[in-house]
C-alpha cells in the first residue's frame, strides 16, 4: 500500500499543540491575569470601581462613539470599496494604497493632525466654529478620529469579496427585470452581508480600544468627552491596579458578547443565503 503523500505542514497533533501553546501565551494568561487581579476586590470594591458615575459616562461615550463610527464606516467603507471595486478612474491605485494610511500611520499622528484640522483655529474648524459648529474637545472628535482609524477594516474586508462576486448574477436579475435596489437586496447583499458585519465588527473593536488618536481631540472633560481607556490609564497612573483591570474587564465583557451577537448573525445569514441557493 503506498504512503500518503507528505504533507507541507507538520502533523496534526505538533500543529495543534503549537496553536494552542500560542494561544494560551499571547491570549489566555493575560486574560486570566486581568480576572485573577480583578478578584482582588470585594464586590462593593468592584462595584464602586466599575459603576461611578464617571466610569459609567466613559461607557457610554466609548461604546457610543464606536458604534457610530462602525456604523458610518460600513455605509461609506461599503461605497469605497464599490468605487474601488467596479469603476475605473484616474488616480485609482493612489485611493486605494491611501485607504491604508490609518493602519500605517502611528494613532498619535492621527490624532494631532486630526485636531489641527479640526481645532478652532484649523483650516476646517476656523471655518465651522462661526457658524456654531465644533468639531474637536467633544464628543464630535471622538466619532471623527474612530471613523479615520476605522474605514479600512470594512474596506479591505468587503472588497475582495466584491471582486469574487459573479456579475452574471447581476445581470441575470436585472434581464428579469429587477430594480437596481432589487438586484442589490437580493442579490448583492446576501454575498457581501458577512463580511461587512465582520468589517462593521472589527472597526467597533478597534473604537472601543483605541486611545492614542482619540485623547488630542476629544478634550477628556470628565462626564463629557472622557473615553474608558483614559479612565483605565487614569486609575494606573494612581497604582490603582485592580481598579483599572476591573473597568478593564467590563470592557472585555461586552465587547465580547457583542462579538458573540455579530458572530451568530454572520452565522444566521450565511444559512439562509445557503438554503435560499
Amino acid at each position: 500500500m503506498a504512503r500518503a503523500s507528505r504533507r507541507v505542514l507538520p502533523g496534526f497533533h505538533l500543529t495543534l499543540g503549537y496553536t494552542l501553546f500560542y494561544l494560551c501565551l499571547i491570549v489566555l494568561i493575560p486574560l486570566s491575569a486581568l480576572v485573577l487581579k480583578t478578584f482582588t476586590l470585594s464586590w462593593a470594591q468592584f462595584w464602586a470601581a466599575v459603576a461611578s458615575e464617571r466610569v459609567v459616562a466613559s461607557y457610554q461615550l466609548t461604546f457610543g462613539a464606536s458604534f457610530l463610527a462602525a456604523l458610518f464606516n460600513a455605509v461609506f467603507g461599503l461605497l469605497l470599496a464599490w468605487v474601488l471595486v467596479r469603476y475605473p478612474f484616474p488616480g485609482k491605485k493612489v485611493i486605494d494604497a491611501l485607504v491604508d494610511l490609518p493602519f500605517a500611520l502611528p494613532t498619535a499622528v492621527a490624532g494631532i493632525s486630526l485636531t489641527a484640522l479640526l481645532a478652532g483655529n484649523g483650516w476646517i474648524g476656523s471655518l465651522l466654529e462661526p457658524h456654531g459648529i465644533s468639531l474637536a474637545f467633544n464628543r464630535n472628535g471622538v466619532v471623527i478620529a474612530l471613523i479615520f482609524i476605522g474605514i479600512p477594516f470594512v474596506v479591505r474586508t468587503v472588497q475582495p469579496v466584491l471582486e469574487d462576486a459573479e456579475r452574471e448574477l447581476e445581470e441575470a436579475a436585472t434581464c428579469l427585470g429587477a430594480s437596481r435596489w432589487q438586484t442589490f437586496r437580493h442579490v448583492i447583499f446576501p454575498t457581501i452581508g458577512p463580511a461587512l458585519l465582520t468589517g462593521f465588527a472589527m472597526a467597533f473593536a478597534r473604537g472601543v480600544g483605541e486611545y492614542g488618536s482619540v485623547i488630542f481631540i476629544a478634550g477628556n472633560m470628565p462626564m463629557l468627552s472622557e473615553i474608558t481607556p483614559l479612565i483605565i490609564i487614569g486609575k494606573l497612573e494612581q497604582y490603582d491596579y485592580a481598579g483599572a483591570t476591573a473597568v478593564a474587564l467590563v470592557m472585555l465583557m461586552a465587547s465580547f458578547a457583542l462579538l458573540l451577537v455579530i458572530n451568530a448573525l454572520q452565522s444566521w445569514q450565511r444559512n439562509r443565503s445557503g438554503a435560499a441557493a
